[in-house]
């Protein structure tokens, strides 16, 4: 297989129709990406831990263990990008997908050069990281508190378990209180410039931070929508 001179790693395509896999290869390989295949959960797990892949494609309906298994896992200790494959529309499937931890999602059938796009599009991202002014102490509002050292979140003295990009998003935000951040910049934050694949992504983690920090996620206290444009972390000490 050819080796990609983009990458430190390669693909990880995991769907258990091998057609459709062998055509998701080809395409990628034409571009220039190294491959590796693996057909059903167990085999796609024992492959992320020995090849290290730079993005994962990862069907939902696999044997074994199925791609929301899969998600969860690599979420709890990679940022490794990852773009779901599901049959279905609905949008409930695509909003738990990225809630999960998924960067994005396309829906079969699908167009092979579109999915190849999105893959360059979410690496161009992933490689071009915004630098945020470094926080060395503890970032902290009404009972809020983000060590930055420790990556440690707690509200009251209790501790809040976030996913990485849940922390990215609450540390941009933590650290510049009272600026309002477009969707598009939130994305930057977490994984660099580049193209935006769908803003819902931002969306969905806010929406999961506020179940976690906010006593009324309908009515948020510290994590702001500014209509028509993004979020802002609440600045009003009075509040």
């Amino acid at each position: 297989m050819p080796q990609s001179s983009d990458n430190q790693g390669p693909v990880l395509i995991i769907e258990d129709d091998r057609n459709t896999a062998a055509l998701i290869a080809t395409y990628l390989e034409r571009e220039g990406f190294s491959i590796v295949l693996a057909h059903d959960g167990l085999e796609a797990l024992a492959a992320a831990q020995e090849h290290k892949p730079v993005f994962v494609i990862l069907d939902i309906m696999l044997p074994k263990v199925d791609g929301w298994e899969i998600c969860r896992t690599l979420r709890k200790d990679s940022d490794v990008p990852i773009l779901m494959l599901t049959a279905r529309e609905d949008e409930i499937d695509r909003v738990a997908g990225l809630s999960m931890g998924a960067d994005d999602y396309v829906v079969k059938p699908f167009s092979p050069r579109e999915l190849v796009e999105r893959v360059k599009a979410i690496l161009r991202r992933a490689r071009s990281a915004v630098p945020l002014r470094p926080a060395t102490k503890p970032l902290s509002f009404a009972g809020l508190e983000l060590d930055p050292v420790k990556r440690i979140v707690t509200r009251n003295g209790g501790p809040i378990t976030l996913t990485s990009l849940e922390y990215k998003i609450l540390y941009a935000m933590m650290n510049a209180p009272g600026k309002a951040f477009s969707r598009d910049e939130l994305l930057d934050h977490c994984h660099g410039n580049g193209v935006a694949v769908i803003d819902r992504v931002v969306d969905v983690h806010i929406g999961k931070l506020r179940k976690k920090i906010e006593d009324d996620p309908s009515n948020p206290r510290y994590l702001l929508t500014v209509r028509g444009y993004g979020y802002r972390f609440n600045d009003d000490r009075e509040a």
